[in-house]
């Protein structure tokens, strides 16, 4: 037993040796510094493809210095979990470098460097993965010639700005996304919705084109299913019926052309041997050809069991006309079949709005429940802009074309934006970055990779997917788009979370 304490007492004075050679963060969320109390410098930058977030101990002449590279890629917020790093600090054309093959964990780099000379440099980070490659430069890195000079320069404690500090651990685990406040040109916008619709050019009704009995070739007929070019869905049958038999009028009709072949074969011969004038040759080829017609056109979809309705193209069962077994005469409706390649969406507007739809720009709608498109962007076109009203249709009738993927079913309602009148270019961020308490607007600003701050702006103009921001934020800066609340949460929590990883 005593052993095993002696043994137990070794590996704790390990572990906490462990803890203060790497830099961590206590339980308050502050820094813990290695017993030298070297000052630690953070930076973060953000370029097309990725944010870096970066901490290390100040650059000393002589002194190794480990590097906690946070690397995220933009989209979708995730941690780059494979690939290498080099780390270069640069001075004119001379300079130091280290590379990392793999992140130590999911999404941090640990290069190490040892300056050599004391001077202002820049440091480069080069990220190279199977699916992306980066170069993010910190301009302006001070390498101190002594331990005592960066204390003097930096302090060795940490001041308390009231950031909200959230880590970058926490926001690789949830659903998470920053964007740059960009600037652009936004339109008004009336708030209305619409109707999702097929493009009457996108489907198809197929008809009975003889009399009879119709027999379901396709056990799961049913209105939603997919269907292929050339399936067969039903046979159109006359068989047993004593007028109106398809089987006897092609017969017929066979026998009529051949008779009309023969007949016309013969002419032939005799026009060109000179004996029959070229007249009635003529008359011949006419009978021959519109007995081909009847023929062709009788027999056509036609088999053993009936006449064939195949379909036309690639697409869904829009509606189902007829009953298995039932009679159907010559030209009755059986199935109308649509591709849903196009959709029409209606979007209804009240005759206020009547001079404002004379200067329509833009429209914008949602495909899907989680999703804004613009009709700009996804190539789409305003089909026509209703001019008139009656007493039983009092609203003005909008209607565009979409070309997008559309996930709503058809008949379905969608919220629609429609951009008026003339574009003012102003500093716009997502809409979904608002955070709204009665009537007073915020975002959450990213300051640096792990520390926030929560701040007041004034909204002009909206278009569904962008929010115009009059003040309160510069051009640049990120927010945060997708996790505002959890931020937000963190901030009231009234503690800094634990680091979920060492330094």
């Amino acid at each position: 037993m005593r052993n095993f304490i002696v043994l137990f007492v070794i590996i704790l004075a390990s572990c906490q040796g462990q803890e203060e050679e790497d830099h961590a963060h206590d339980e308050a969320g502050g820094h813990i510094t290695a017993v030298e109390e070297i000052p630690t410098v953070d930076h973060t930058v953000w370029t097309g493809k990725t944010e870096l977030f970066v901490e290390f101990p100040a650059l000393v002449v002589g002194k190794s210095s480990r590097f906690a590279a946070h690397v995220t890629v933009l989209e979708k917020h995730q941690p780059v979990r494979e690939g290498k790093m080099t780390v270069s600090l640069i001075k004119g054309d001379k300079g130091i470098r280290n590379t990392v093959d793999a992140p130590d964990s999911p999404g941090i780099f640990k290069p190490a460097l040892v300056p050599t000379e004391a001077g202002i440099y820049q440091l480069v980070f080069e990220i190279e993965t199977p699916s992306l490659k980066d170069r993010v430069v910190v301009d302006q890195v001070t390498v101190f010639a002594s331990l005592d000079e960066a204390t003097a320069s930096l302090g060795t404690e940490e001041a308390d700005d009231g950031s909200i500090t959230f880590l970058k651990e926490q926001a690789w685990k949830m659903d998470f996304q920053t964007n740059a406040a960009i600037q652009k040109e936004i339109y008004e916008t009336i708030p209305t919705s619409g109707v999702w619709k097929v493009s009457p050019s996108d489907y198809e009704t197929l008809i009975a084109t003889t009399s009879g009995r119709v027999t379901f070739k396709s056990e799961s007929l049913t209105e939603g299913s997919s269907v292929k070019k050339g399936q067969i869905l039903m046979v159109v049958s006359s068989s047993g019926l004593t007028s109106g038999n398809l089987t006897a009028e092609i017969q017929r009709a066979k026998i009529v052309l051949d008779q009309a072949t023969a007949e016309f074969e013969r002419k032939q011969k005799l026009f060109e041997s000179k004996i029959v004038p070229r007249a009635e040759l003529e008359q011949v080829e006419q009978k021959y050809l519109v007995a081909k017609s009847t023929y062709e056109t009788l027999n056509s979809g036609y088999s053993t069991g009936g006449k064939q309705v195949s379909v036309p193209f690639n697409g869904y069962v829009k509606a189902i006309g007829v009953n298995n077994g039932a009679f159907v005469e010559q030209g009755a409706s059986l199935v109308t079949i649509t591709s849903h390649k196009t959709s029409l969406l209606e979007v209804q507007v009240s005759p206020l709005y009547a001079r404002e739809l004379q200067h329509l720009q833009d429209l914008h709608y949602r495909p899907s429940s989680d999703k804004w498109s613009s009709l700009k962007e996804t190539g789409g076109s305003i089909l026509s802009v209703g001019k008139e009203v009656e007493s039983d249709k009092p609203l003005l009738s909008i209607y565009a074309e979409i070309n997008d993927v559309v996930e709503m079913p058809e008949g379905s309602f969608t919220e629609v934006k429609l951009a008026v009148g003339e574009p003012r270019v102003a500093v716009v961020i997502p809409e979904s970055a608002l955070l709204e308490d009665y009537g007073n607007y915020s975002v959450i600003v990213e300051l640096s990779g792990e520390s926030f701050e929560r701040r007041q702006v004034t909204i002009g103009r909206k278009n569904g997917l962008e929010v115009e921001i009059l003040s309160g934020l510069a051009l640049g800066e990120m927010v945060v788009s997708t996790g505002a609340y959890q931020v937000k949460m963190a901030s009231m929590s009234g503690q800094a979370p634990a680091h979920g990883h060492e330094h």
